[in-house]
């Protein structure tokens, strides 16, 4: 569906009052700046900005961008034939060749990111972030291959693969502390999904086809 003028203008104000907040936070740490300082900042008043956003984290970690349906979509979206585990690792693939800012591969996010680290809202934010992807992941594996509710191999794939989320983003972080380059840390990141990709193997690789029809349309097995 194309985006209407309306909701074009407000994605872009949207981002614009989250790079100012950014900003902000990097400078001065993220508990020492108040939300009406960022609206004075970004010229609009308190009550506008919460038009935006419902907290101060939502100027970090927008809920419409970190959505808990990434991993689930990712499966969804994936072609027939193609295991829920595979597209997962494709995705992750794509994102890294393509330094997706998403995973914070830009020469400005070090800062952002240690920002982030030092905020115990947004490290929280995060790690729910990362239950809740797993277990809509395990329920859209459960749906699409029609298992019974004492099966727990969609519980177990989904687990194992957000675990590999995790870990992809863990790498991230902990290159980009050490001051590695975004190049460097792409590689070694895609070395880890390859070291992934063997380690997971058999059954749990190869769970889920997608089964044939619709692309990015659930189905039952």
């Amino acid at each position: 569906m194309t985006e209407g003028l309306r909701e074009r203008k407000k994605r872009q104000t949207r981002r614009r009052l989250s790079e100012v907040a950014v900003r902000l936070f990097v400078e001065r740490g993220f508990d020492r700046v108040t939300i009406a300082e960022v609206a004075d900042a970004a010229d609009v008043s308190v009550n506008t900005l919460y038009n935006y956003v419902e907290s101060k984290e939502d100027l970090v970690l927008p809920r419409d961008e970190a959505a808990s349906g990434r991993l689930a979509d990712m499966v969804r979206e994936r072609p027939p034939g193609r295991s829920a585990a595979r597209a997962v690792l494709d995705r992750l693939r794509e994102e890294v060749r393509r330094r997706d800012p998403a995973l914070g591969l830009t020469e400005g996010f070090p800062p952002v990111f240690a920002m982030m680290r030092a905020a115990p809202t947004l490290t929280a934010r995060l790690e729910h972030l990362g239950r809740r992807m797993t277990e809509e992941l395990a329920t859209a594996l459960a749906a699409e291959t029609g298992a019974a509710p004492d099966d727990p191999m969609p519980r177990v794939v989904a687990a194992q693969l957000g675990c590999l989320h995790a870990q992809v983003f863990a790498e991230i972080g902990g290159r980009i502390t050490a001051g590695e380059p975004p190049d460097g840390i792409a590689a070694a990141v895609l070395r880890l999904l390859d070291c992934a990709e063997e380690a997971l193997g058999g059954a749990l690789l190869d769970y889920a086809p997608a089964p044939a029809g619709e692309k990015g349309t659930p189905c039952s097995a």
